[in-house]
Parts: structure tokens; sequence; C-alpha cells
């Protein structure tokens, strides 16, 4: 007779630990182990308890001993008992013992801000949950057995091969399975090349002179020395390239500031990289996003061993799935993987596998197509808003993405971002993107996030976000 939880095949509802130690009759026993994990603490107000016949199951007593035991701790008022709701820990003010856990205050919740303008995260209420969940059945259910044991650090073949055929007919992409290496997104690719002293790439690194401080915080702990591009309304000047061993661009919109990289200084990127022995990283974080035109292919497919192509799903679907992907010249996919290490820096396989049947069944394109169509309203919303309420604010850059930059009055961007804090308006000035070691002229300016917003917000965010800005 067991004297502590097993884990029955038989057992239907959840888990719970018993410790029955003590001789005596199994009634008496039982009563004990469960006031003690009350008293205690394991068992927390509100909790559910297994039926009679999973818990007798599981602990090899009768099933009219766990019966008499829960009858007899309802009439003591340690549980309760409802028709439809089974059998819970009763709720009560105080600890009913001296060993009891006390419970700590939660601290209260910091309050977020009534208008959310960030860059960098889609509309969270636009996740396609039906078309995700039918393409994770699907995924399951036609997923080999040895899907769900040691698996390829290159990520699973299925979500490889999708991306290969995806990348090629969205992207202008040249690869194939062999040479894609999943990872978490694009700080994760980051970590994978640059990792330690035996890493796959060495600095100096060329960065554009606006950027994520998050990115180069990150080469900083990783003793990459960044060195600023400066940027013009065609891009990255390319032509200032020298002695860095590679260089990082946002070619299809230029992060924050919203240029796409002129066809001349893409090849001029190219043709440095050919010279040097470089290479090209280009994070193509939103390129399916353009709204004047069709997207503008990868450089990527410029010199396929010159640049190692970078995207993820954080601005298409959802930053909370974590699935990015590296296209990597085959001269380097080795070390990537050796980067990568075993198992514990690998995406999650059902996930992987979920992703690949979204691409191959056209539902990945779908809501690209349904999302795009969305953010064009969005932004063209802001631009009439501006015009309405703030025609000396200038929206500047391409119609693409999920951002937009505002010019303002030279002077004025701290002072409005401060305005903001005030009126719960939560944006980025663009000062906050620049190098802290770039030289050219820093004009005034906001980075909008008209993504964030879920639909129904989104007018009132625009009304705040115009109370903000400094009158003309």
């Amino acid at each position: 007779m067991a004297d502590s939880w097993v884990n029955s095949a038989e057992r239907i509802g959840a888990d719970l630990h018993l410790e029955m130690a003590g001789a005596g009759p199994r009634r008496a026993a039982l009563i004990r182990a469960l006031r003690e994990a009350v008293r205690s603490g394991r068992l927390a107000p509100g909790t559910r308890l297994p039926p009679y016949r999973s818990l007798a199951a599981d602990l090899g007593v009768a099933r009219n001993t766990v019966a008499d035991t829960y009858a007899e701790l309802v009439a003591e008022g340690w549980l309760t008992a409802r028709q439809g709701s089974g059998t819970r820990v009763a709720e009560r003010a105080e600890p009913l013992g001296a060993h009891a856990r006390v419970p700590t205050k939660a601290p209260p919740r910091a309050r977020g801000p009534r208008h959310d303008l960030r860059q960098g995260t889609p509309d969270a209420s636009s996740f396609p949950r039906a078309a995700w969940l039918a393409s994770y059945r699907r995924a399951l259910q036609q997923a080999p057995n040895e899907a769900f044991g040691p698996g390829d650090p290159a990520g699973r073949i299925e979500l490889r091969r999708a991306l290969t055929e995806y990348l090629a007919r969205a992207r202008g992409v040249r690869t194939e399975p062999e040479r894609i290496v999943i990872c978490s997104g694009f700080a994760h690719a980051l970590r994978l090349l640059f990792a330690g002293t035996g890493g796959v790439l060495r600095g100096p690194l060329a960065v554009e002179s606006y950027g994520l401080g998050f990115h180069r915080e990150l080469l900083a702990t990783a003793a990459v020395r960044t060195v600023p591009l400066p940027l013009d309304e065609d891009g990255a000047l390319v032509g200032e390239l020298g002695r860095e061993r590679a260089v990082l661009l946002t070619p299809a919109h230029q992060f924050p500031t919203g240029g796409p990289l002129h066809p001349s200084r893409r090849a001029a990127a190219v043709d440095w990289a050919r010279a040097r022995g470089g290479v090209i990283l280009e994070d193509d974080y939103d390129g399916e996003f353009r709204y004047d035109r069709k997207p503008v292919g990868a450089v990527q497919g410029l010199d396929p061993e010159r640049v190692i192509h970078i995207g993820s799903v954080s601005k298409s679907l959802s930053p909370a799935l974590r699935l990015g992907w590296m296209v990597v010249p085959e001269r380097y996919v080795d070390g990537v993987l050796a980067a990568k290490g075993e198992r514990e820096a690998w995406a999650s396989v059902p996930d992987q596998l979920t992703l690949a049947d979204f691409i191959v069944s056209g539902s990945y394109d779908r809501h690209v197509r349904r999302m795009r169509q969305r953010y064009r309203v969005r932004r063209d919303r802001l631009v009439a808003a501006l015009a309405t309420h703030a025609p000396h604010v200038e929206v500047t850059g391409i119609a693409a993405g999920l951002h937009a930059v505002l010019r303002l009055p030279p002077g004025t961007e701290q002072s409005v971002v401060k305005a903001a804090v005030w009126q719960e308006v939560a944006l980025d000035g663009l000062a906050e993107f620049r190098h802290p070691a770039a030289t050219m002229s820093a004009p005034d300016g906001l980075v909008v996030g008209y993504a964030t917003p879920a639909e129904h917000a989104y007018g009132a965010a625009l009304d705040a976000l115009c109370g903000v800005l400094p009158p003309g």
C-alpha cells in the first residue's frame, strides 16, 4: 500500500503529493496528510482536489476512504464541496496553523501607458489564433516520432524547406535548407555570430548611425567594436566602409529612419564585401511590409556567399513565438552550429513544425497580406491626423513597416517626449536610437509605432499623440 502519491496510469485529475507516514488506519493518515498540506500552505485556498477515484487509485486506498476523508474535512471547514465544482481547499482570511506559509502581499503592478505607440511590436490582438491552431494540430498529427527526440541544431528540416521556398519567392533569397539555421530572433543570431573569442565573426563591425541600442549593447558585451556609418535619404553611406570585417545593414527599410538602401549602394556594399573578404549582415526585420510598391528583394540575392540574411516572425506574427532564421554562406554554417551548441539554445520543435505548416498551407501569406493592408490604413490615418492637427510635423521615410518617424521642429524632441510621459503616451524619441559615436547631424524626431495599439484603441492614441506635439 502506497505511503505517498503514485503516478497511476488510471489517474484522472491534478497531481497531488501527500505523505501518509505513521501507523494507524489509512483514513486517519489521509486526514492528517491533507490537514498538514493545507496548514503548511502547500495546498492554497481554492485549490481543486482530485476526484475520489483518482486519489484512491494513486494512494492505493479504498474510494470510500477518500470520500469519508473529504466529508470530514468539509465539516471541519478545511475543505468546501459544491455540486459541479468538486472539492476545494476552503478560502480563509488567515493561515490555520503556526507553521502555515504567510502569504506576502503582491506589489502593485506598474500601470502601463494609456496609449502605446512604441515601435517594434505588431498588433497583438491580430495574431491569427484559429489558423495557427489549425497548423499546430496538423503539424503534431503529421510529425514523425523522431521529431520529439534529440534533433538537429540547424532546426527542423520541415521548417528549413518551407523557408527556402518562401524566402526565394517573397524576398528573392537564394539558398537551400542546409544553409538555413533556425534561431530565436535577430538578437540570438548576433550572439551566435559573435559568440566569444572564437566566434564565427569578429569586429570591428560597421553599423548604421541609427539602430537599436539593445543590439549595440549586445555586441559590446561580446567585445565587438561598432563603427557608425552616416545616413542620408538613400540609406547608409557604404562608400565610407574601410577596414571593418563586416557591416550590419537594414537595407529594405532603415531602422528607424525609414529609407531604403539605394540600389547603387546595395551593389557597392556587395563589392566592398568581395574586395575586403568581408560579410554583410542583412537585418530583414520587416521586409514584407512595403505599402507604396512591391517589397524590394533581399541584398542576399546579389551574392549569397557574402551576405548573412537574418529574419524572424517578430513583426509579421508575434515576438512571443521566438522564431527566426539565418541564411548563412556555406563557409559559416559549421561555425554557427558549433556556437549554437547541443540542445539548450534550440527553438521549440512544435513551434517550428507549426510555422512550417503555416507557411506551406498559405496561411502565412494570407496573414501578411491582411496585416499589410491594415498597417497601410493605419499609416494613412497617422499622416491624415498630422495634416489636420499638426501640419508642421513631417512624416519621413517610405510607406513601409510598423513605425514612422515624425520630424519635429529643432529643439523640441525632449519636451515632446516629456509631455508624452505626462499624458501617458508611450513613444520613443529619435535620439534614443543614435549611435553614441555618430558624427552626422541629429534632427529632432519621434519614432511612432502605429501597429502596436489594438484596432479599437488606435483613434484615441492618434488624438493623444497630436495633443503632445508642439504648436506650429
